[in-house]
């Protein structure tokens, strides 16, 4: 691709490249989350900030990359959504201001807020969101413009009934709908956008959205800098604020060591540093710079196994598996009090996620009991044998979270103590994509590191069913989780599909089809003490729309 822009020049501040550490003021600021009422300073308008992160991805066409954990960062301020989605799964009105559902959740009412425009200039009426309701759901593939994942596979059609209201029609039951309308992947753009072939919408400064943010520059490789919408008056009532951005401008600028991005923001040259090392978080709060570990509303950071690759095609071998790691020697050796054991597949903090903790306790001589009953022997070298065949795992480790590898490579110390011989490939973001999928024929287990919404779409994710993902090779071959997958998607209501959901959770987990590490923190902020006022929503993206620079 050419380049979009003539080289960033920033205007508030060069960034220079240092290894040296200024401190800063001694009061720590810990920005988890924010609430209007916590902000110590008042809001005042104007101020560049520079954001440096590791990677911006590989394009930007939205259905394809809105759900990157970093081109997210963008789509987050050039466009809105439906409804908002904090930080505990709690949902509320955003340009959707109110909504209707009938009795069996197969039909939807919404009603939109008047007066909101494109930065093109077009309406976003409901014309324009059913344009993007049908775009999530079908994609257009042939165009490689791919249907956004968990978007609903039960949508059946969208009408415009008059210019502010949509009403939305599936074949099933689907209480997952209103609060997926706040996913990060659900992303509002213009008509004219959505027409666009592939082509032109790979070209950022192409797509027009809603959002506080425009796209002022962008280059491939190097940065985008967005800069503030002046007209901007529908932002969400839950953040505190609805009219125009604080901030003038933003600056992702493209930073691959990571060392290098927290020593620009301890000097003062940048703003925001993505992706520290969480070893560096406890001496860096000393120095007083806000530093933020916000858990995402999805799935545990965990393997989803192949059932069809030996010997993982054995409960036995499974179990063993998700028994013979010690969860809490990675907290303590990887990462930091921040971050949690899991006691699911999903994240705890997650609507309708139950405690399942007792199934992931590290028990490693109950896991040498299994593998012996599995008929894996331990052989003089330590490595487990049968059928002249070593016990191996190749582990694939997930360029989307940094301390994956670090993580892989503790697992593999803890699996050779049982028997396991522990191969670990580790590849560049775009090499990942091609060469690691789920169920893949050399892939026994798939790293998950990914964001949803509502608990109620996870059962159709790890089927096949609805052209679900199939995550662990089964295709119908369980019965029993075909069953729970068809009751989860056919409830009513909550009080019906909760307790489905937790015996969904308590069978995936003792059979050994997903193993979980830890609770996800994949998005680590470090951020300098004068900036002030930002929010972390329900995938853990930090939004900068509410915040300003403090005197």
């Amino acid at each position: 691709m050419t380049e979009r822009s003539s080289l960033l020049s920033l205007s508030r501040r060069r960034l220079l490249i240092t290894t040296s550490a200024v401190a800063a003021a001694a009061l720590l600021v810990s920005a988890t989350g924010f609430t209007p009422a916590q902000a110590a300073d008042t809001p005042k308008d104007g101020g560049d900030i520079t954001f440096l992160i590791d990677s911006l991805g590989d394009s930007w066409i939205p259905n394809n990359s809105a759900i990157s954990s970093f081109q997210g960062h963008i789509w987050g301020h050039v466009t809105d959504k439906l409804l908002y989605v904090d930080a505990e799964g709690k949902v509320s009105p955003w340009l959707a201001e109110r909504w209707e559902q009938n009795d069996n959740a197969t039909e939807f009412t919404l009603y939109l807020k008047n007066g909101v425009t494109f930065s093109d200039g077009a309406p976003l009426d409901a014309a324009a969101v059913v344009a993007n309701l049908d775009i999530w759901y079908a994609g257009r593939k042939n165009e490689g413009i791919n249907p956004i994942g968990l978007f609903p596979k039960t949508y059946d059609r969208a009408e415009a009934v008059d210019a502010s209201t949509v009403k939305v029609f599936f074949k099933k039951p689907t209480l997952g709908f209103i609060p997926t309308l706040g996913y990060h992947g659900s992303i509002l753009i213009s008509p004219k956008s959505i027409g666009q072939p592939a082509s032109e919408q790979a070209d950022l400064s192409k797509t027009a959205g809603s959002g506080p943010y425009v796209v002022e520059s962008w280059k491939e490789g190097d940065h985008v800098t967005l800069v503030k919408r002046k007209d901007y008056n529908w932002g969400p009532a839950a953040v505190g604020h609805t009219g125009p951005a604080f901030l003038d401008s933003i600056t992702y600028k493209l930073v691959s060591e990571p060392s290098i991005r927290v020593a620009s923001v301890q000097s003062g040259q940048a703003d925001v540093a993505y992706n520290a090392s969480p070893q560096e978080l406890k001496s860096l709060k000393e120095e007083g710079f806000t530093i933020a570990t916000p858990r995402y509303l999805g799935f545990v950071n965990g393997w989803a196994v192949n059932t069809k690759i030996a010997p993982y095609d054995d409960v036995k071998v499974r179990q063993a598996l998700q028994t013979g790691i010690n969860r809490q020697e990675i907290i303590d050796t990887v990462y930091t009090p921040d971050w949690k054991l899991p006691t699911s597949f999903i994240q705890s903090n997650v609507p309708g996620a139950t405690d399942h903790g007792a199934l992931l306790a590290y028990h490693p001589d109950k896991a040498e009991k299994l593998l012996d009953e599995a008929g894996w022997v331990k052989g003089a070298d330590g490595i487990r044998v049968k059928d002249g065949k070593p016990l191996t795992l190749t582990l694939h480790s997930n360029p989307y979270l940094a301390t994956s590898k670090s993580v892989d490579e503790l697992i593999s110390q803890q699996l050779g103590k049982l028997g396991w011989k522990v191969n670990i490939r580790a590849y560049d973001v775009v090499t990942y994509g091609e060469k690691v999928k789920y169920g893949g024929p050399a892939i026994p287990t798939y790293e998950v590191t990914r964001s949803f919404i509502d608990a109620g779409t996870v059962a159709g994710i790890l089927t096949n069913a609805n052209n679900g993902e199939n995550w662990f090779a089964l295709d119908d071959r369980d019965t029993t989780l075909n069953g729970l997958r068809d009751k989860i998607a056919g409830a009513g209501s909550a009080e019906e599909r909760n307790p489905l959901l937790d015996t969904l959770q308590e069978y995936v987990l003792d059979q050994g089809y997903f193993i979980p590490r830890t609770q996800i923190v994949q998005r680590i902020y470090v951020q300098s003490p004068t900036l002030k006022g930002e929010v972390y929503n329900g995938v853990a993206y930090a939004s900068y729309y509410t915040a300003f620079i403090a005197d």
